[in-house]
């Protein structure tokens, strides 16, 4: 029977029109079937339904609440628009003049005779030219990738898919840390794969949390962001790397080392990759480095082998997850001229100018931030809670991200938030800050009698 989703209907209308506010805190499963005059089971599938549209969260022990943003479906993703004014959830760095810096390579692009050829699709391999360009692009330190262990995707998150893919059969078990990207996540509910949290301390991942969890069913694979993990800005030490290179190659278990945002960092900590070169997939992109509409994604295959790369080559084909031959030229001549050089350059010291902005508003805060990142992870003082303080915030016209986007662990809730300096201007930033820190300072409203509209505590 399709009553409940009637119900969902309606709750759902509420939800759009007004009568119920984003924050707002709905009745324990029992009392919303004894006001409906419906089966209590029936009323958890009303809940099932509206957190499967993206319209309410739940958390354990507290209870279900109207999500902070409208969400479409379950595919939404958090580079869409979330619709606020200030938007620090969306977070793709833009400096001034990056569109004159792009346009002079996309020119010969242009002409009819190039254009054709530009506009096939591209081949998991790209070209030779192609391959070298990347490996110079990717190389950091004593590490340089072998051109010829290098695949091209559409973007990162094809590249995390192709190699999560190649290495987890379904029903797999992939290591994290206990808050991750959040696709990462979605990536492995389509390929039905069982994420896995691994403690982390101050230096990074727990080796005793990584054997135990290998312990308990065999892991496939880890996946981990070693340099300004998303969303805590956390880098791992050249100790635990050390450690953690150890136990995979005892393990024997493959790793996925997600680079995407290492462009920023300058740090002397080694990739992964140079301490387990024959387990370590890296997976980076352009999307941070230059722009999100344009974008290739990479895949550096372990060493050793032909067979691994071949494995992630057919992952990209039989997931329709190859790059356009487009993008792939045009990054070739970005990273050619220099541009790419010039963007991370001035990438870097917009980070650090807005990570400023940050200390200046939030200093007597607990809030976590790399001087180098895009974005601080922000733990919430008592009583606010993650989704709470994001419903608030988006009353005020600002997106910002809850911490129950990242957790791994249902059960494990983090009262905290991350916000993304990356897309709106300084001086829209500067103030959004202003705006959240006083905020918190005030603290949420304390909700009413039952029935009354009103921010739950």
């Amino acid at each position: 029977m399709d009553d409940f989703r009637g119900i969902a209907d309606r709750i759902a209308l509420d939800i759009a029109r007004g009568r119920l506010r984003t924050g707002q805190r709905l009745p324990p499963q029992r009392a919303f079937a004894r006001r409906h005059g419906i089966a209590a089971s029936t009323a958890g599938r009303v809940y099932a339904e509206l957190v499967r549209r993206g319209l309410v969260v739940g958390e354990v022990g507290r209870g279900t609440f109207v999500r902070a943003t409208e969400v479409t479906g379950p595919g939404r993703s958090l580079v869409e628009d979330a619709g606020a004014r200030v938007n620090l959830e969306l977070n793709y760095p833009s400096v001034p003049g990056q569109s004159e810096l792009l346009a002079p390579a996309l020119a010969p692009l242009l002409r009819p005779d190039v254009l054709t050829d530009a506009l096939r699709p591209g081949a998991a391999d790209g070209t030779p030219e192609a391959r070298e360009a990347v490996a110079a692009l990717l190389a950091t330190g004593d590490w340089r990738p072998d051109p010829g262990r290098i695949l091209f995707t559409g973007n990162a998150r094809q590249a995390i898919a192709a190699a999560l893919a190649s290495l987890v059969r379904p029903g797999g078990r992939v290591g994290v840390e206990p808050l991750t990207y959040p696709l990462v996540k979605e990536v492995a509910g389509r390929l039905a794969v069982t994420l896995v949290p691994v403690e982390t301390d101050e230096e990074g991942p727990v080796i005793e949390s990584l054997l135990a969890a290998h312990r308990s069913a065999p892991l496939s694979a880890l996946y981990l962001q070693p340099a300004l993990h998303n969303p805590t800005s956390a880098t791992i030490t050249t100790g635990r790397r050390l450690e953690l290179a150890r136990a995979v190659r005892d393990l024997g278990l493959p790793v996925v080392e997600d680079r995407v945002w290492s462009f920023l960092h300058t740090g002397p900590e080694p990739p992964l990759a140079t301490l387990a070169p024959h387990l370590v997939h890296v997976v980076d992109s352009l999307s941070k480095r230059v722009a999100p509409g344009l974008t290739v994604g990479f895949v550096v295959v372990p060493e050793g082998s032909v067979g691994p790369v071949g494995a992630v080559a057919a992952a990209v084909r039989s997931g329709g997850w190859g790059p356009g031959a487009f993008a792939v030229e045009a990054a070739v001549r970005w990273i050619g001229d220099g541009t790419v050089a010039r963007l991370v350059a001035a990438k870097r010291e917009q980070a650090v100018r807005r990570q400023g902005l940050v200390r200046e508003a939030l200093g007597g805060f607990d809030v976590r931030a790399d001087p180098r990142g895009y974005f601080a992870w922000w733990r919430l003082p008592a009583p606010w809670r993650a989704d709470s303080f994001t419903a608030a915030a988006a009353e005020l016209g600002i997106a910002i991200t809850p911490g129950t986007a990242f957790r791994v662990d249902p059960k494990r809730t983090p009262d905290a938030v991350r916000i993304g300096l990356a897309s709106a201007g300084e001086p829209e930033l500067a103030g959004a800050l202003r705006t959240l820190a006083a905020l918190a300072a005030r603290g949420p409203e304390r909700p009413r009698r039952e029935g009354q509209s009103s921010r739950p505590s």
